[in-house]
């Protein structure tokens, strides 16, 4: 029989899953930047991020609600991350 909840759960524990990766890999990424390459790309500093990123990743492994406010606003910031300053940072070569 087609349990139309069960793969409700599924979806969303796999957008939760595509979350919590997206923005662990923004952490990691901006962990191994160097200071100097956040002002060098005319970004925010590098500690902004990893305390957006941080908090962002945190929160969503607190609340597993793919839908939630905070997991929204923190997936933004991933991508705003990964989309703007990450392009920026591998220009300036600072790894």
């Amino acid at each position: 029989m087609f349990d139309l909840f069960a793969v409700q759960s599924l979806v969303e524990l796999l957008i939760t899953l595509a979350m919590v990766a997206v923005k662990a890999f923004a952490v990691v990424d901006a962990v191994s930047r160097s200071p100097q390459a956040f002002v060098a790309a005319d970004k925010q500093t590098k500690p902004f991020w990893l305390i957006v990123l941080g908090l962002a990743l945190v929160a969503n492994l607190l609340i597993w609600q793919p839908i939630g406010i905070l997991n929204l606003a923190g997936i933004v910031a991933a991508l705003v991350y990964l989309a703007d300053a990450r392009p920026a940072l591998q220009q300036v070569g600072g790894r």
